[in-house]
């Protein structure tokens, strides 16, 4: 999300029920309408208790927002131990995560990774449902910056999701948010300064171990824009 904190600081008016922009960007080809009509059913998240779906996972962590996948395929190599549930809803870089996935010809039947599932609608939605104190870790990486002030109600990080966030976080949770946008990096820090559920954090300006690369991060490096890297945590 790109920002406009003089578009009314911290106080924005609640924001509208879609929060996320075109749900398809070019065609999509036939091996992509495959994966979401065969693959993408297996992997979404079924109804109930989310951590229902990771028997013996230690820990249930969510990305809302993971574009083209390589951050969430490298958290949940590096990671067996903790159930992810991954969010988008654009349906190009939903069918990017899922070619990685299973080879061409296995879209109905290859294996597929345990400790992963999607959530292929709004992630405030799946936040509304999930249980209270459940989630150890949310990652929100790089996300649209809605830069135009009159957008501001559209960006994540708002005052009206923070305690949405908070309330599925347990406490001493993390929430992880990057971003290379000017304007969204200064509004993270007016919102999070102006909330009590987490406990201050200056941003980090070098990635932070074990937190993978995206292609965003690498395309904003190209171009000359400079990342900023939060580790919020859930006050007890």
């Amino acid at each position: 999300m790109r920002e406009g904190v003089g578009g009314g600081g911290a106080h924005e008016k609640p924001p509208p029920e879609r929060l996320s922009g075109r749900r398809r960007g070019h065609r999509l080809r036939s091996r992509q309408e495959l994966l979401l009509r065969l693959t993408l059913p297996r992997l979404r998240l079924p109804d109930g208790d989310p951590r229902d779906a990771f028997p013996g996972a230690s820990q249930l962590w969510l990305e809302v927002g993971f574009g083209s996948g390589e951050h969430t395929l490298a958290q949940i190599a590096a990671h067996p131990e903790a159930g992810l549930i991954a969010c988008e809803v654009f349906e190009n870089g939903i069918c990017s995560l899922l070619s990685r996935l299973v080879p061409e010809g296995g879209e109905g039947s290859a294996p597929l990774p345990p400790n992963l599932r999607l959530w292929d609608g709004d992630a405030r939605a799946l936040l509304r449902r999930m249980p209270a104190a459940c989630l150890d870790r949310l990652f929100l990486l790089f996300p649209d910056p809605w830069p135009k002030a009159r957008h501001a109600k559209r960006r994540f990080v708002h005052p009206e999701n923070v305690g949405l966030v908070a309330r599925a976080l347990k406490p001493g949770g993390e929430w992880r948010i990057a971003s290379d946008d000017p304007i969204y990096q200064a509004w993270v820090g007016a919102v999070m300064a102006a909330q009590e559920w987490f406990a201050p954090a200056e941003p980090m300006r070098s990635r932070p171990e074990g937190w993978p690369p995206t292609r965003y991060e690498a395309k904003a490096l190209r171009e000359g824009r400079f990342p900023l890297y939060w580790r919020f945590r859930r006050r007890g």
